[in-house]
């Protein structure tokens, strides 16, 4: 038995969720899939999936085994790399995530300039609005905006960013300009942060916190839906400076309570700590770095 192409193979079944599915992620016979599966039980002594006519679902020997493999599986893979790195360009698959539409926004351009420069390489973007767990997915570089816990992840400050308050101009000539947290009370505020019935804004005035519960007239789940509905003049919105930055350059919108906004949001690039880059993830952690840092709308 194989045992390395055994533990791949029963890591794509964990994470695709069938021997079907795990045989055409991995070009490979469905026989082949389950022969391997079937060998690496028999080595261990222990069955790593519950198969029924419907679900494949993962024992608990086959839960702790695959985070083992996963662990081993990319031991290997950056010990290959680190090798490779010596004597060659980047190539190979390398997976980040950040932010959906900061990611479409700053991280893509970067990513095409990378895949231009090295050719052998290939790019996964994660681009969503959630903290990607970097070990259980997989992913080799991400962007966080946020203060960032504790934790094994390497981290690289790149930049910062701003909550704005904002409108179009025709609002604000006709409902005023408000000059103090307070007066939002009388506006029509648009929540771009869920569905909730009571908004949340918090601000700074002489270095204490304020916080300004306010019940918004539009709530949405998505920022694109509230800078239109800004733009059109509905109401006043609150958004990171970069989501905006269009709007704003252009005069559709116009900040507000500038004096008030609470303090900066960091940018920080991570990779995981303690494992060596290789090639074709240090690339990317250098192009990323060094173009965010340089990119004047993040400071």
């Amino acid at each position: 038995m194989d045992q390395l192409h055994s533990m791949r193979v029963f890591v794509a079944v964990a994470e695709v969720g069938g021997f079907a599915g795990a045989a055409r992620k991995l070009n490979l016979s469905p026989a082949t899939v389950t022969r391997a599966v079937l060998d690496l039980e028999e080595h261990l002594g222990a069955s790593l999936f519950t198969r029924t006519t419907r679900v494949v679902r993962l024992t608990d020997a086959g839960s702790g085994y695959l985070e083992d493999c996963r662990q081993l599986l990319g031991d290997l893979e950056e010990a290959d790399g680190a090798v490779a790195s010596v004597h060659g360009t980047p190539r190979g698959r390398v997976t980040l995530t950040a932010p959906a539409m900061f990611g479409n926004l700053y991280v893509a351009p970067v990513v095409a300039d990378y895949l231009t420069r090295y050719p052998e390489t290939q790019a996964v973007c994660l681009f969503v609005d959630r903290v990607v767990n970097m070990d259980d997915e997989a992913v080799d570089v991400a962007v966080r905006l946020g203060d960032l816990p504790d934790s094994s992840l390497k981290a690289v400050r790149v930049g910062s960013i701003r909550r704005v308050v904002c409108a179009s101009p025709d609002y604000l000539a006709r409902r005023g300009t408000p000059q103090h947290p307070e007066e939002l009370a009388q506006h029509t505020i648009i929540s771009a942060t869920g569905l909730t019935p009571i908004t949340r804004w918090h601000f700074a005035e002489q270095d204490e916190a304020r916080v300004c519960e306010l019940r918004p007239t539009l709530m949405t789940t998505t920022n694109d839906a509230a800078i239109t509905a800004a733009v059109g003049g509905l109401g006043i919105t609150r958004l990171m400076s970069y989501q905006v930055r269009e709007p704003l350059k252009d005069g559709r919108l116009q900040t507000v309570l500038s004096a008030y906004e609470s303090g900066p949001v960091p940018i920080h690039v991570l990779h995981r700590q303690g494992r060596r880059p290789n090639a074709k993830v240090r690339a990317l952690l250098d192009l990323l770095i060094d173009q965010l840092r340089a990119d004047p709308s993040l400071t």
